[in-house]
């Protein structure tokens, strides 16, 4: 056909975007800049020992996600029960709260407080609910909202709880609050049940989340497809009316389409020539929040039985903990030991991040030490494994630029851009595997609108494999990243 597809990025989108241009026809060259494909659901190895960056449940919507899970990694994709419950005060509290268990285990003083807390918010809410901290107030009370949602929401995002919109919680915690929680523990939800905040059961392949995309790799490599691995990005050539080439690794790789999955800033600062100024100055609007895992292999086992805890102690910084031996014994691969990620949310460059590794992996011994989960001297082994631009950012300042990419496009047709840092959107994996089918099938003459998926299903052709109501589903498991309260222009960080 003539067609001949360059995909830059090898993670989620960029390799299913590959894997349905084979199905097509069309031949696809994967440039990669790391040694390892997955992107940000890769699986990192140290001495026989697999960390998962995150926690990658394996859960969608969409049949035809799920059917390529299945069709990749056979009977390697195991069937895992979710456990993940709250850590603080020295104890573990369902997640969500179930009120009773919750004021037990905070002890009659402290139960006492709380529940004055939330009856004087019932008697005397306030009135303007424009930020998350106002909105949980109102709900649960100040002293439920600062034991349960304040401290682990600052960790994650870097912003002040009364910073955030009021409009993320609606969406985010839909139908929950304190007397939900009371009806749904005394079992008199109704027919439409308790708020859907959880799942019981998940997908998960045996080595990790990185097992597909290496999987992945292999068949499309022996089909007679192109992975580059250490090929980053020097410059994207192009002129009014398409993209020519992508020079990386210091060679060319000439194409008639083009696909990108990195990150929107380092796109527009790749064009070359260099774009109209106004694009130029939009480089500047994406934010992104960080992050890094410190993974401890310690002596024992039985920490704890959760896949992952979230961690709401003030006084450390961990944000989450994950138990990599529950989600799959073989990413410990050995007996009478764990293997603990302790994770932390971070900006680029601050302290943390900055950080040298042995002093990192001997903070993270302190801090599990510190809150009781483990001790010190029973660490056998750390390492300190950072990922850059996990998350996108929604601050004031996104939007615009976006519009501004999103019109520069149009200049340049054969430039689609999709997944997460692709387009700037703050997703799960099945998204971005679907904007890379999608993006496959433009190729082909489909006409999706790629950044209308979630949000819009009237553009799915007749006969699309992909349903309306699946579109929906996807729509609803999607993460949301909060916003700020203010729509003046900031930077995260600044």
């Amino acid at each position: 056909m003539g067609k001949r597809a360059v995909i830059i990025g090898a993670g989620p989108g960029g390799l299913t975007a590959a894997r349905e241009l084979h199905q097509l026809g069309v031949p696809s060259t994967l440039l990669e800049k790391e040694s390892q494909v997955g992107g940000l659901a890769k699986t990192v190895r140290r001495e026989g020992y697999h960390f998962d960056l995150g926690g990658h449940r394996f859960f969608t919507k969409v049949k035809l996600i799920e059917r390529i899970w299945h069709e990749t990694l056979g009977d390697a994709l195991l069937t895992r029960p979710r456990l993940s419950r709250i850590f603080y005060n020295k104890h573990f509290f369902h997640y969500p709260l179930r009120p009773a268990d919750a004021l037990r285990k905070l002890g009659i003083w402290e139960a006492g407080q709380c529940m004055t807390s939330f009856a004087a918010a019932k008697v005397f809410p306030q009135r303007r609910e424009e930020d998350l901290e106002s909105w949980l107030i109102n709900r649960f009370g100040e002293r439920l909202y600062r034991t349960f949602f304040k401290t682990y929401t600052e960790k994650v995002w870097g912003i002040p709880c009364d910073q955030i919109s009021a409009d993320w919680a609606g969406q985010r915690i839909k139908g929950l609050d304190m007397i939900t929680l009371l009806r749904n523990a005394l079992g008199l939800t109704g027919k439409g049940g308790g708020p859907k905040t959880l799942i019981d059961q998940f997908l998960y392949p045996r080595f990790g989340p990185g097992m597909l995309w290496e999987r992945m790799t292999e068949q499309l490599e022996a089909a007679g497809s192109e992975v580059k691995l250490e090929h980053p990005v020097e410059a994207i050539r192009w002129q009014r009316g398409g993209v020519t080439s992508v020079v990386a690794g210091g060679k060319t790789y000439a194409g008639t389409h083009f696909l990108s999955t990195m990150p929107v800033k380092e796109l527009i600062e790749a064009l070359d020539p260099a774009p109209p100024a106004e694009v130029r100055e939009a480089a500047r609007f994406f934010s992104y929040r960080d992050f890094l895992t410190v993974g401890l292999v310690l002596d024992g086992r039985d920490f704890f039985p959760d896949n992952w805890i979230y961690i709401h102690e003030p006084e450390v910084k961990v944000g989450r903990i994950q138990n990599f031996g529950n989600w799959s014994a073989d990413m410990v691969g050995r007996r009478n030991v764990t293997c603990l990620g302790m994770e932390y949310f971070c900006f680029e460059g601050d302290g943390l991040w900055s950080m040298p590794d042995a002093d990192l992996v001997n903070f993270a011994k302190q801090e599990l030490e510190k809150i009781g989960l483990g001790r010190a001297d029973k660490v056998i082994k750390g390492w300190a494994i950072r990922v850059p631009k996990a998350y996108p950012v929604y601050d004031g300042q996104y939007q615009e630029g976006l519009r501004r990419v999103r019109a520069f496009l149009e200049q340049v047709p054969n430039l689609q851009l999709l997944g997460r840092n692709g387009m700037h959107r703050y997703n799960n994996m099945d998204h971005s595997m679907l904007t890379g089918i999608l993006a496959a099938r433009n190729i082909l003459g489909s006409r999706y609108d790629l950044w209308k998926v979630n949000a819009d299903a009237e553009y799915l052709e007749e006969g699309a494999d992909i349903s309306a109501e699946e579109l929906h589903g996807l729509e609803q498991t999607q993460p949301l990243v909060p916003g700020r309260v203010s729509t003046a222009p900031a930077r995260l960080g600044a």
